[in-house]
């Protein structure tokens, strides 16, 4: 049996009508740091830090039950959805057994 189960999520935000770096960070940023207060989550920005229209985030969540990693997920995939001014064009959640019990 698992010990753990390691959960992540990815999702790319798209926003072509951004003028500049500091604007998408004023999008970006804002809904990362709620979702840091809202969800067990680690949350980073993973690519496109650099690129004016785009950028690629992600979190991962560690928990004894499948389930509960999953819900976590979701949960945080929905408020990214919801939570500010851009389009979620790409996202994957996935769950794995993590160490051997």
């Amino acid at each position: 049996m698992p010990l753990a189960y390691l959960g992540s999520y990815r999702a790319r935000l798209e926003m072509p009508w951004v003028r500049s770096l500091k604007d998408k960070r004023g999008l970006v940023t804002p809904v990362i740091e709620r979702a840091r207060v809202r969800f067990p989550a680690s949350i980073a920005r993973l690519a496109g830090e650099n690129e004016r229209t785009w950028e690629v985030i992600g979190a991962v969540v560690l928990g004894r039950e499948a389930e509960w990693v999953r819900q976590v997920l979701e949960g945080l995939a929905g408020f990214v959805r919801a939570a500010g001014s851009y389009s979620v064009t790409e996202e994957a959640i996935e769950v794995e057994a993590w160490g051997d019990g």
